[in-house]
């Protein structure tokens, strides 16, 4: 495999001029750059990124480090990978299968200067255990947390989740149910919240005793749907804490001869492309801006930039569910 080296002893030149030929770096004579370029053409030569990335003290290289791999993380995946190969950015995705130690293993690539920044979906140690890498560079979370070293793009679900609620019971529903997603979560914690405030507001039983955490795949939601067959007095509404989730229960519902919305309302939340196909009422979460924002954070905080952020909301979008 050829080197500089070699590509140096054929052009009759020092190693560093053949470095800034290659880097498109520095003064060159006109005539000494072809006389370079094209044995370089002639050999093939190709150099190794990683070291010219090490040399200038940064790899060009966000980890996205995530529990599994989901619906929703394809969107914001796409649309955080988008943005970042704009800015000259690559992403590699660090799968966890929520074990600790596969965590601690991800962010120890940024110790190890495998990539510039992480970028964290839900965590699985303690933030205390993380937040020791941030003198290694910048860590953005999707989650909500109060850490003055790790930043975050959380939106706050509480009010995304009453948007849900209201329409329903502007709908005429009395007896409305909803799920949640990851427990300890805070945005879980808020949207529980919300529950709470809106059954006191129009004095609903909220029965907290009874509510549901740990929803996540279309499977949850058929088993959803079968629970709500054999109830005596099901709800007449249902709230889910995402699409996809609520999307199993329609497919479920309609093998099961469930009339929605007629005979039950069904809201998801996400608003992502499955929607659209199932004609679900959701709650848009705006994630390809929030994804660049997560970017933005990053950037800004590696190259001391000011890049703006988007202003972000939930919306209600209401289809053929409720």
């Amino acid at each position: 495999m050829s080197n500089i080296n070699e590509i140096a002893k054929l052009a009759e030149v020092s190693r560093s001029t053949v470095s800034r030929v290659i880097s498109n770096n520095g003064y060159v004579k006109e005539e000494t750059r072809k006389k370079v370029q094209k044995i370089i053409d002639e050999l093939d030569y190709t150099p190794n990124q990683n070291a010219i990335y090490l040399k200038n003290g940064e790899t060009k290289n966000i980890g996205i480090v995530s529990p599994d791999f989901s619906d929703v993380l394809t969107i914001f995946l796409s649309s955080f990978a988008t943005v970042a190969k704009k800015y000259g950015y690559q992403v590699t995705l660090l799968l966890t299968d929520y074990d600790k130690k596969s965590e601690v293993e991800a962010f120890q690539k940024l110790k190890q200067k495998q990539i510039d920044g992480i970028f964290h979906i839900v965590r699985s140690n303690e933030w205390e255990v993380l937040e020791k890498y941030r003198k290694y560079g910048p860590i953005v979370t999707w989650q909500r947390v109060q850490s003055t070293k790790i930043d975050t793009i959380f939106m706050d679900h509480y009010e995304g989740f009453k948007l849900g609620l209201y329409h329903l019971y502007k709908k005429g529903h009395r007896k409305i149910k909803p799920f949640f997603g990851i427990e300890k979560s805070l945005n879980t914690v808020a949207r529980v919240n919300a529950w709470y405030d809106f059954c006191l507001e129009k004095q609903l039983d909220p029965k907290l005793e009874d509510i549901v955490y740990d929803l996540h795949s279309s499977n949850d939601g058929r088993k959803i749907a079968q629970w709500w067959v054999k109830e005596t007095t099901p709800p007449t509404a249902i709230l889910f804490p995402t699409d996809n989730v609520a999307v199993g229960f329609l497919a479920e519902a309609r093998e099961l001869e469930i009339a929605v919305p007629n005979q039950v309302a069904v809201i998801g939340f996400d608003n992502t492309f499955i929607s659209e196909l199932f004609n679900l009422t959701t709650i848009d979460y705006p994630m390809h801006l929030q994804a660049e924002n997560a970017f933005f954070k990053l950037y800004n905080q590696l190259k001391h930039k000011e890049l703006p952020l988007h202003k972000l909301e939930f919306k209600l979008i209401e289809r053929g569910t409720t």
